[in-house]
């Protein structure tokens, strides 16, 4: 794994505003925030895809995600989050160090509305959802592949 911006706060060596830490995971403020409370919730496991994150590591993001949540929705009034995790280049993952965004939402702030980018009020996430079909056969195949595995 390269040695990230993540490694680095992690171990103290590059400044972060950090608003949670425990032995598993610690939790800063996005330097680029796409609204008002975006943080990123980091496991300190030094893995650089969450297919790569072991249980235990997994298991501590988790806990620590709702209430990241719970404090973001309080602190900054949003009634909404999204909470979005790019796994490898191909998903858009900038930082090769896992890691989870919590976006508060707030109505008319930085939002798209109806598909179009709400650019009068700032920075946002924007989304372009393009739904395929999945027919019973293709469900039956690949779930089957999948159960296998697991």
């Amino acid at each position: 794994m390269t040695d990230s911006i993540f490694s680095k706060i992690i171990r103290g060596e590059v400044p972060s505003h950090k608003i949670y830490e425990d032995d598993h995971v610690i939790a800063i403020l996005d330097i680029a925030p796409l609204s008002e409370g975006h943080a990123l919730v980091i496991p300190k496991e030094p893995a650089e895809t969450i297919d790569t994150l072991s249980d235990e590591y997994a298991a501590a993001v988790g806990k620590v995600l709702p209430r990241i949540v719970r404090a973001l929705k309080k602190v900054t009034g949003a009634e909404a989050v999204n909470i979005l995790q790019n796994n490898g280049a191909d998903a858009n993952q900038a930082v090769p160090h896992v890691h989870f965004h919590v976006i508060p939402r707030f109505k008319g702030r930085g939002n798209p509305v109806q598909g179009k980018p709400d650019k009068e009020n700032g920075p946002g996430l924007e989304f372009s959802w393009k739904p395929g079909t999945l027919t019973k056969e293709e469900a039956v195949e690949i779930g089957k592949h999948i159960k296998r595995l697991l």
